[in-house]
């Protein structure tokens, strides 16, 4: 027994240094990234990979331009008294907030998967989307009433209406996760690509909506009302505001045209390169090739894309239209050309005209003096 207990030790320092040299050692982090990093998070931060660190930083790019324009907006609200102009303020400020939750999510999809970053991604993918075309759905609707010559509705309507139209989307992804993840016990991170595509597919019925009201207004525009006049100079300023609302429509169908094209390429690449990609890396490895992860690179990369292509083409484009006062110039030049011309006019007459006078009486008086001298 006393020898079995003197070799127990040692046997017990053998079994721990098998055990501690059997175990790998934790991989060293990445060059950018420091030892407290978590595995799932170094795509951040590896200097090694730059295309994450790059996207990020685009991505953050963005976040803060759409945050420094609503800000300016807010601001700038007050400025915009015409009502036409200022109606298009409220589907914009939705549509800023929006790309701000857009560029913040994509974040969310370069990072490692867990389930509850996989429960975030397909739930606020959809409805982020759909709330992006439906502000530009109602921008459509907006000017094709103001090219017929009609009234817009308010600003907040429209962003009523944009949210009612995104609440849809809303309920469809609410109802995929729940059917999929808490009825059926799916793991979030596990889906079939086609069922993502389809569950997008009320989102991209926005985006064509949206794309071909702002294609009628761009080709054919509107009739005005009977009432707006019989003069000629009424008549141009109807067919100006007509071609402003129409420059409006030619921003909002460019956006409209480049997102339905980056949609196309990424939904192509999504259902069919990665998906052949990803069986042919499986067959290699022999894994499960039915495996379907949503952390790829692609819905990264289309989200940071599409935000900045609204950003671009509509946002900034939109912000510029609707805080210029077409109407303030028109006044200035009118207060300009006033002062130009009859202000010195008349300021020199009343001058001129009282020294001519004054002459005049001290003539007269002269003469009148002499004449009394001579009788004298």
């Amino acid at each position: 027994n006393s020898s079995e207990m003197a070799v127990s030790p040692v046997v017990i320092c053998f079994l721990t240094l098998i055990s501690c040299s059997s175990t790998q050692p934790t991989p060293p982090p990445p060059r950018g990234c420091s030892v407290g990093v978590e595995p799932p998070y170094r795509v951040l931060c590896d200097l090694e990979a730059v295309w994450g660190v790059v996207l990020e930083a685009v991505a953050c790019s963005g976040g803060l331009a759409s945050l420094v324009l609503a800000v300016l907006l807010i601001i700038k609200l007050r400025v915009v008294s015409d009502p036409a102009r200022r109606s298009g303020l409220g589907p914009l400020l939705l549509l800023l907030g929006t790309l701000l939750g857009i560029f913040t999510i994509s974040l969310a999809f370069l990072v490692g998967k867990t389930q509850v970053l996989c429960v975030v991604r397909r739930a606020f993918w959809g409805p982020l989307f759909a709330l992006c075309f439906s502000c530009l759905l109602v921008q459509g609707v907006r000017l094709r009433r103001l090219v017929a010559g009609k009234s817009s509705p308010t600003g907040s309507t429209l962003a009523a209406l944009g949210l009612a139209l995104a609440l849809v989307q809303g309920i469809i992804s609410a109802e995929w996760v729940l059917l999929t993840v808490v009825r059926e016990g799916h793991p979030a991170c596990e889906y079939p690509p086609l069922d993502f595509a389809l569950m997008c597919s009320y989102t991209l019925g926005l985006l064509l909506i949206a794309m071909g009201l702002s294609l009628g207004v761009v080709l054919c525009g509107g009739e005005f009302g009977e009432d707006g006049g019989d003069g000629r100079e009424e008549d141009r300023e109807g067919e100006n505001e007509k071609r402003r609302w129409k420059c409006n429509a030619v921003w909002v169908f460019l956006s409209s045209l480049a997102s339905a094209l980056l949609w196309v390429a990424w939904l192509g690449f999504y259902l069919y390169g990665s998906q052949a990609l990803r069986g042919k890396g499986s067959r290699e490895r022999g894994g499960n090739k039915d495996a379907k992860v949503l952390d790829e690179p692609a819905l990264a990369v289309a989200l940071v894309i599409q935000g900045w292509i609204l950003l671009l083409f509509h946002a900034i484009p939109e912000s510029h239209l609707c805080l210029q006062n077409p109407t303030q110039s028109d006044t200035q030049d009118f207060f300009d050309t006033s002062r130009a011309s009859p202000a010195p006019h008349f300021g020199d007459e009343h001058p001129v005209h009282s020294h001519q006078s004054f002459q005049e009486n001290q003539a007269f008086s002269m003469e009148e003096h002499s004449a009394r001298n001579l009788s004298y």
